[in-house]
């Protein structure tokens, strides 16, 4: 099946949401279909306003129209609610194509929390903008209930995955050697480095032996003077993340925020317990199962945490593979009839700039 995804988040940007879709790319591949990415890279791009670092497609119209055209697809994924989720709705219900989106992102709170909007006004723009849609994908069942309860319909079961070969279970701890060795317990931190993190909770912690944050964002150089005996690592290749998960004692994620939070399972793959809140997101990624702590006191998680066995973190992370998540994905996907699937018995050239994932060569085609 040739699938086309439409997205606002993609390379070079880093975050949960580019990993989550590089990987579920990839493994629709493996799986022998064809995937075809519209991404902000092959479009004029402009900064979004109040978030650093992040590049949006800017009047994308008329080139989606023809990017969309030109690539024929069996199925329509829109997986983010930004200006090139938004023009390819409008395409999709311009010609009666359906199409399934996901809900990543809350959104709605991370617009409160920077610029105080009102979160039900958020969720008034996005249930609007989901419910054409013949399947909204949700990561999480906590997540999908919050959904439900705020009047979403169509709301489709879906998981992520962790790749666990490239991160390794790593007992006992290692050296990360960009950094040397430092005081133990290592506190470790991956992620975007804004508003929605709430950051500060783990940065005031009162705890022995060393932190480490891994990550740009909007509050980074506030975040760097606020907190000067922080190691700060910025942005690193995965392979090179790795090597920090595996150097550290403990993750903290102390966001209240989060739809899934893909870097616990990174963490937990190389054997990193999590302290965390008991909130959506931590709740079906650690759960309560021995991978972690998620307390109401993070310090206490964070002390609860330290007594996990690493052996024991990995064994959840196990549990989530990307086999079974694209195969769920691939299951929620509406397919075209076909009259809309009229498609050269050659595979179009990949557009300029644009970013498709080649089925013969197993690898991501800029």
């Amino acid at each position: 099946m040739k699938i086309l995804i439409v997205t606002d988040a993609w390379l070079p940007q880093v975050n949960g949401v580019v990993t989550t879709l590089v990987e579920l790319a990839r493994e629709l591949q493996t799986m022998g279909h064809e995937v075809v990415v519209i991404q902000p890279g092959q479009f004029h791009t402009r900064p979004c306003p109040g978030y650093a670092g992040l590049q949006i497609a800017w009047f994308p119209g008329r080139r989606l129209r023809e990017l969309m055209q030109a690539a024929e697809p069996d199925a329509i994924h829109i997986a983010t609610e930004g200006p090139l989720g938004w023009a390819a709705r409008r395409y999709c219900l311009r010609r009666k194509l359906a199409f399934t989106t996901a809900f990543h992102t809350k959104f709605p709170e991370i617009a409160h929390a920077a610029w105080r909007l009102p979160v039900s006004w958020g969720y008034a723009l996005l249930r609007w903008f989901h419910r054409p849609s013949c399947g909204v994908m949700v990561p999480t069942q906590g997540v999908l209930d919050m959904l439900r309860g705020r009047g979403f319909g169509q709301l489709r079961a879906w998981t992520h995955g962790v790749d666990t070969r490239q991160f390794a279970l790593a007992d006992p701890p290692t050296v990360y050697a960009p950094l040397g060795p430092l005081a133990h317990p290592v506190s470790l931190f991956v992620g975007h480095l804004s508003h929605e993190k709430n950051l500060d909770a783990f940065l005031r912690l009162d705890v022995p032996g060393s932190k480490v944050v891994c990550g740009v964002g909007p509050l980074a150089s506030a975040l760097r003077q606020r907190y000067p005996n922080v190691h700060w690592l910025g942005v690193l290749p995965r392979h090179e993340l790795a090597q920090v998960y595996a150097a550290a004692d403990v993750f903290v994620f102390p966001s209240r925020s989060e739809t899934f939070g893909l870097v616990m399972l990174e963490a937990m793959a190389c054997g990193v317990p999590v302290a965390a809140y008991p909130v959506d997101g931590p709740l079906q990624v650690v759960g309560h199962g021995g991978a972690g702590a998620l307390r109401e006191d993070l310090g206490q998680a964070w002390r609860d945490a330290l007594k996990v066995k690493r052996h024991e973190a990995r064994d959840r992370a196990l549990h989530f593979g990307w086999g079974r998540a694209a195969a769920l994905f691939v299951a929620h996907l509406s397919v075209l009839p076909r009259p809309r699937r009229q498609r050269p018995a050659a595979i179009a050239p990949v557009p300029s700039g644009g970013a498709a994932l080649s089925h013969k060569r197993h690898r991501i085609v800029e």
